[in-house]
Parts: C-alpha cells; sequence; structure tokens
C-alpha cells in the first residue's frame, strides 16, 4: 500500500495534498495512501441502535453530516425529531445537502456558545469528535433519563505526527483530554457516567500528500499549519517515508455513555 506514490516527486505529492477539499468527515481520500485502525465498539453503528430508541435527538459538532447520516440509514426506526450542529459554514452547508433529504434540520452554533435550545429538549444527544465536550450544555439540553453518547478524541493522539512538526509538546497539552478529567466534568455537570472505554490505535501515513491533507483537515493538529511555514520538516518527512516507509502514529479514542438523572 502506498507504493504506487512513491516515485512522485515531493512538489508533485505536496501539491496534491494542499489541493483537496477540506470540509466534511469523508475520508475515503486517503485510501491506499493511509490507514487507521477503527475501534472495537463500532460507534456509527451503535448510534444508529440509540437512535432506534430515541425521541428526539440532538448529534453536535455533526461536521459534514455523514457519520449522522449513516446512522440514520442503518437505524430500524428514526427518532421523531433529529437536530444537528455544526459551526464551520462549509461544513454547515456540506451538512444541510446531506441531512435535509432526512428531515434533520442543521443549526449554526459556532464553538463554545452555549446550545440554541431549549431546557429538557432531547432524550439523545451525541457526537464523534467534537472538539470539546461542553458538559453543562450538554446535561442543560438533555431531558431527564435522557443519553449522552460520543466517541472523544482522547490524549496526546496522532502526538508522533504532531511532535514532528511542533517539537515536544508539555504534558498538560499531550493530556488535555485525559478521560478521566473528562468524566469528572461530566459528573460536576451533574451526568452519571455509564460506560467510558479508552483505545489506542495504529496510523501509518504512506506518502507526503496524505500528512499535509491530514493537518488541513484536522486543524487543532498543527495550529496554523501551511505548506509554505513548515516545507523544511514537509520535505523532510517524505524523505524518511522514502527510506523507511510509512510514518506511524497513534490515535488514542474514548466511548463515552452519560445519563442524566431522572
Amino acid at each position: 500500500m502506498g507504493q504506487q506514490h512513491s516515485s512522485r516527486s515531493f512538489e508533485d505529492l505536496v501539491a496534491e495534498g494542499a489541493a483537496v477539499p477540506t470540509e466534511g468527515w469523508d475520508f475515503s481520500w486517503f485510501e491506499g495512501r493511509a490507514t487507521e485502525a477503527r475501534p472495537s465498539w463500532g460507534y456509527a453503528v451503535s448510534l444508529a441502535e440509540r437512535l432506534a430508541g430515541a425521541t428526539a435527538a440532538l448529534d453536535l459538532q455533526t461536521g459534514g453530516g455523514e457519520v449522522l447520516d449513516f446512522a440514520l440509514r442503518h437505524s430500524p426506526k428514526a427518532p421523531l425529531l433529529t437536530v444537528a450542529t455544526e459551526g464551520w459554514p462549509p461544513n454547515i452547508a456540506k451538512a444541510t445537502a446531506l441531512l435535509a433529504p432526512r428531515g434533520v434540520a442543521v443549526v449554526a452554533s459556532p464553538e463554545p456558545d452555549p446550545l440554541p435550545f431549549a431546557d429538557n429538549a432531547f432524550d439523545l444527544v451525541s457526537s464523534r469528535h467534537p472538539v470539546r465536550a461542553h458538559w453543562t450544555e450538554i446535561a442543560r439540553v438533555l431531558a431527564p433519563g435522557g443519553t449522552y453518547f460520543a466517541q472523544h478524541v482522547g490524549p496526546h493522539s496522532v502526538f508522533e505526527l504532531v511532535e514532528y512538526f511542533l517539537g515536544p509538546q508539555p504534558e498538560a497539552v499531550r493530556n488535555g483530554r485525559d478521560p478521566k478529567g473528562e468524566r469528572a466534568d461530566a459528573e460536576a455537570a451533574g451526568l452519571e457516567i455509564v460506560d467510558l472505554r479508552a483505545e489506542e490505535l495504529r496510523m501509518e501515513f504512506h506518502d507526503i500528500a496524505a500528512v499535509v491533507h491530514f493537518l488541513r483537515k484536522v486543524i487543532w493538529m498543527v495550529p496554523g499549519f501551511t505548506v509554505e511555514a513548515y516545507a523544511h520538516r514537509l520535505r523532510s518527512l517524505h524523505q524518511l517515508i522514502q527510506d523507511e516507509g510509512p510514518f506511524v502514529a497513534h490515535s488514542t479514542r474514548h466511548l463515552f455513555e452519560a445519563r442524566k438523572p431522572r
């Protein structure tokens, strides 16, 4: 895998990675040039099952709506009301186009503004890879007995790549998404933790185009990343991949299920 790109020049690969559109959470472009193992719990399929038992559902930070769309398509029964939020305008447009035919309203809700919904409005709140979980707002919009079901990015995720570009990071940054801390914050907001699981997953980048596209798409990894600003490190990494094979990193994910007491 990835060998089909090895003979191409650094300039061609970087130009390709810089040209690919970044909106939405469709990662199919990476096929054949980067891989990431998936968590064992199968979040999207599990979400489909949860939606079947919900009356009113809210999906936070939905991206381009791809995960919610998959879950609704595979759910035995859709909720009577499903709403999604997103803060980035290109994603709002993409999510609206994808989800509106399913009767899902996509609401513009920039981070970290309060959620534009009434108290106790939803019996299911979900999110895949939120930039940050706003626990007090999640608890506020959940109905008593309602569930928050989400997959979060864990601490020091893909930090092999982050630190290649930025150098060693402080412990506070490396452990900024610690599930123990998130559990404490959720409980402080009045939620009960039903399930919390964590996994570390292998990632491989087979060419420098994949690295460029990834850092443009997941913008919080290397804040302010541009090809021009990091040209020297990109060229060094390209040579490393050419000489030694795929660049290996590890993502961390945790699955959250929390309930608002009745």
